[in-house]
């Protein structure tokens, strides 16, 4: 990858005030305890891409409430620049979850008419030059989901960022309750051409973006929508990863302790997309992705644990002296 001048990853989504229940949200009753954090996809990703080495700012718009400071010092002391993000006068966005170890996606939000959802093309016009300077941006459905002008955005930065021949890590994490299918797939034909790292799961994204819940087949359709390298994660245990070449299926290091696997997927794409901005071979890369993503489910919420890159370079190589990776079936 040629020389950049600017930040190695930047993030483009919202981040969420997180609120943490101790008991399954069904069973939750008058008095259940709970925390306070600060997560989204946004957050989760760009905390994962400063803890692989990466130079990593967030691009993000957040509220006035009294949550705001500590929403930017949390981001700050996980390594993320917030010196870019922008304010707006309304409420940032929250959810409400349990423990989930399996990552189920049974939790509760509050974002209607969230700071976040005020991301437009103004602010990337505003942060242009961030973005033609950066090696690589992450951002997702979620974010393009939020509202009209979040897509418009969405679409805007992905397309200054390549144009200026940086990387595009996309996710599209279909989230039925923000947008339908259709528009969740025109907005991902837009964007697959333009990516070249596209980071999926199966079965959930796989149903409703390809028509299937095999993830080789639905790896295979994302390709022919133009994305360059395409991950699925199926499951907890194993992804697929399809460069174009061949479709692979990886085995994920395994953690023996898992506590909670919100933000998991986030954590790869974070890691693997700072390790490739940062010059890593794509193998190497995945597999850096899959060792922090497996680390960072021993901490609960979506930025619970965010593991050092020495942890996930230690784990990564003895998952890899452990055996074989992965094969074609």
């Amino acid at each position: 990858m040629a020389p950049r001048t600017g930040y190695d990853v930047l993030v483009l989504g919202e981040v969420l005030v997180e609120i943490h229940a101790d008991t399954a949200l069904r069973e939750a009753a008058d008095g259940t305890p709970a925390r306070i954090s600060y997560s989204g996809d946004a957050l989760n990703a760009a905390a994962a891409a400063a803890a692989a080495g990466a130079r990593t700012a967030l691009l993000a718009v957040v509220g006035d409430d009294e949550l705001s400071v500590p929403l930017l010092h949390r981001a700050a002391a996980l390594g993320v620049d917030v010196s870019h993000v922008r304010r707006a006068p309304r409420p940032n966005g929250a959810y409400l979850l349990a423990s989930d170890t399996e990552g189920d996606r049974d939790f509760v939000y509050w974002r209607t008419h969230s700071a976040g959802s005020t991301l437009s093309t103004r602010h990337i016009a505003s942060w242009r030059s961030l973005l033609t300077g950066t090696r690589a941006l992450i951002t997702s459905g979620i974010t393009g989901a939020l509202s009209p002008s979040g897509r418009d955005a969405v679409v805007a930065a992905v397309e200054t960022v390549h144009d200026a021949g940086g990387l595009v890590s996309y996710d599209p994490n279909f989230r039925p309750r923000l947008t339908g299918r259709a528009e969740a797939r025109e907005l991902l034909a837009r964007i697959a051409p333009l990516t070249g790292l596209l980071k999926t799961s199966c079965p959930a994204d796989a149903r409703a973006l390809a028509g299937t819940a095999d993830p080789r087949t639905a790896a295979a359709r994302y390709r022919a929508l133009g994305a360059r390298t395409v991950v699925v994660t199926a499951g907890a245990d194993h992804l697929l990863l399809d460069d174009g070449t061949r479709a692979c299926f990886h085995p994920v290091p395994l953690n023996p302790d898992p506590v909670d696997a919100t933000g998991a997927g986030d954590c790869f794409t974070g890691t693997a997309t700072a390790r490739l901005a940062l010059g890593d071979l794509l193998a190497d890369a995945v597999a850096y992705g899959m060792a922090a993503a497996s680390l960072s489910t021993s901490g609960r919420g979506g930025t619970g644990h965010v593991p050092r890159f020495a942890e996930t370079a230690t784990l990564a190589a003895a998952h890899r002296a452990s055996g074989p990776t992965g094969g074609r079936g």
